[in-house]
This record gives structure tokens, sequence and C-alpha cells, in this order.
């Protein structure tokens, strides 16, 4: 007996088959190739953030630097000093009455020390005054006072030399012996302005 096919089921059955062929190869190629490891990507390194720089501590201060030229020195402390031994030349200090309130007078002579006690006060201070002038500064023109200068140094040892005698002088309570203190204080400031104020460019020798 023969069994006879529809050409169109033939077609179907040939096309059928071919694909479960081809999807049967493709299955045993995939079981066969080694699976791929997975490679992880390394992540990049964070940047480390810079370490902070200290900041650079502030350079030191010049050796023997002073806010005060030579003139504030003289006009605050000599100018005034030397007029309160200078008022004692003829004039009794013990005879300056006082200011209304001494403890605030400007006048060292009225104030709550005054009398021969402001002379004496003062005589000193014209003789610590002259180690003010032996630190280096600069003069009222920005030169460097000349410190070293022989002219110079003449002139502080006269300054010191005159203060003591004022001192000494108040001390007596005596107008004659401030006069000839006064005579020495003279010599000692013409010493140096003779040679570095008198002139048109200051502090130069």
């Amino acid at each position: 007996m023969k069994i006879r096919f529809r050409r169109s089921a033939l077609v179907w059955f040939v096309l059928a088959m071919t694909i479960a062929v081809a999807y049967a190869g493709l299955r045993a190629q995939s079981a066969q190739a080694p699976a791929k490891p997975a490679t992880a990507q390394a992540k990049p390194a964070a940047a480390q953030p810079k370490p902070a720089t200290a900041p650079k501590p502030a350079a030191p201060a010049v050796s023997g630097s002073t806010p005060a030229n030579v003139l504030q020195v003289m006009r605050g402390a000599l100018f005034p000093n030397s007029n309160v031994v200078f008022a004692a030349q003829s004039d009794d200090p013990s005879k300056v009455p006082q200011a209304k309130d001494p403890s605030l007078a400007t006048d060292p002579l009225a104030s709550t020390y005054g009398g021969w006690e402001a002379v004496s006060n003062s005589a000193l201070m014209l003789t610590e005054v002259a180690k003010l002038l032996e630190v280096p500064r600069s003069c009222s023109n920005g030169k460097p006072a000349p410190i070293h200068s022989a002219t110079w140094q003449k002139g502080l040892t006269q300054l010191r030399a005159a203060g003591l005698a004022a001192y000494k002088a108040a001390q007596k309570k005596s107008n004659d012996a401030v006069l000839d203190a006064a005579d020495k204080m003279t010599t000692a400031c013409s010493t140096c302005h003779e040679k570095f104020r008198e002139k048109k460019t200051r502090c130069v020798e």
C-alpha cells in the first residue's frame, strides 16, 4: 500500500527538521565554550587631598628697631625735661604753686611731684635718655642715626655728666649749681647739633 504525501506537508516537514538541527547545534556549541570570567574594572583611586601647608612664620623684627626716631626722642624726652632744669636756674622750684589738680598737671613743677623733686627727676631722665640715643633708630629724614660716630658718643657722654650734675644741684636745692649744670647741658647739645642737626641733610657726618 503506497502512502502519498502532499507536497506542501513535505516542505513543512523538511523546514521544521532543519530548524531543529540548527538549534541543537547552537546549544551544543554554547555548552562547550568556556565561560569568560568577569573582569571587574578597578576604579581609579580617588585623588588624595594635599596636606595643608602651615603658614610661614612672620619675619622677626629687625634687631634694635624702634618706633620713635631721633627727633621724637628729643621732643618727647629731652626737650621737656631740659626745660624743667633750665627753669631752676633762677626761679625757686619750691615756690611754684601746684595746679588745681596736681595729678593732672602737664607742668612737672606744678604737679604732685613738683618743686625740687621735679628738677631731680628731670635731671635723671636726661641721663637715662642718653641710653635711648644709643639704640639704633632713624633720624627724621629716614637716615640711620650715626650712633657709632665719635662725635655722637662724645655728646652722649657729656649729656650723662650734665644730667648727673643737674641732679646733684637739685639735691642741694641750689640755683647756682643748676646754672653750672645747665651750661654743661648746653655744651652736650651743641656737640651733636652743630655736626648733625645744623645741616641741610641731618644725621650725616
